[in-house]
């Protein structure tokens, strides 16, 4: 694989980037547990991701402030993320975050640890009265419920790119599946031990990037 020289890296954020996910973390802290049934019935494939996040967060009637607070008090990153980061920028990869989570909290947790200038395509998050109001905007610019991630990864396969996928969940799954490289974690681990895709497991992002110097 050598001779590949146009390389992406696809990273999810909630629990990949971060030790929690951050969107449950702000459910649990602003609507108590009326949002888990919900997203009972989004782990069975009763509804989308997109309805999951616009029904929950339609809960959350607080200001912006008041959940960064949240997040600046409580999220952790996971550790080797700026190596990863390093690591890719040193190697010519291109390095994108594609997210199920909100736009909001991603970029104030970025900013906080000096990551601002990385390209993130994530949940489009308005505040208002009635609830925050999120939305999905594909790379064809049209809006999305649902394959988010998967919308993305195709994207840049049809640019040409050899893709690299790290993540932690069920919804990477789909974009893992049209990876060269996986790296998996927790949820994405044990579905790709389930169905026999080939995967590096990993903790701490450091693991991640002793791989991606030897390719």
């Amino acid at each position: 694989m050598k001779e590949v020289t146009k390389t992406l890296v696809q990273c999810d954020f909630d629990g990949t980037i971060t030790e929690e996910d951050v969107s449950f973390l702000l459910l649990d802290a602003f609507t108590g547990q009326n949002w888990k049934q919900l997203f009972r019935e989004y782990q069975e494939g009763k509804i989308s991701v997109g309805h999951f996040n616009s029904k929950a967060f339609s809960m959350v009637k607080a200001d912006r402030e008041s959940l960064l607070e949240v997040v600046r008090r409580e999220v952790k990153v996971r550790p080797g993320f700026h190596e990863l980061v390093a690591c890719c920028r040193r190697k010519g990869f291109r390095f994108v975050v594609v997210s199920n989570g909100l736009d909001f909290y991603i970029d104030e947790i970025l900013r906080n640890i000096r990551m601002a200038d990385l390209k993130v395509f994530a949940a489009q998050t308005r505040f208002s009265p009635d609830g925050l109001k999120v939305q999905y905007i594909g790379p064809d610019g049209s809006y999305l419920d649902s394959d988010f991630k998967v919308a993305y990864i195709n994207s840049f396969l049809d640019e040409g790119y050899r893709i690299i996928y790290i993540g932690n969940g069920s919804s990477d799954v789909p974009p893992a599946r049209k990876s060269h490289y996986v790296f998996a974690t927790g949820a994405l681990l044990e579905c790709c031990e389930e169905i026999n895709l080939g995967c590096i497991p990993f903790t701490g992002l450091n693991e991640v990037v002793r791989v991606l110097e030897s390719l």
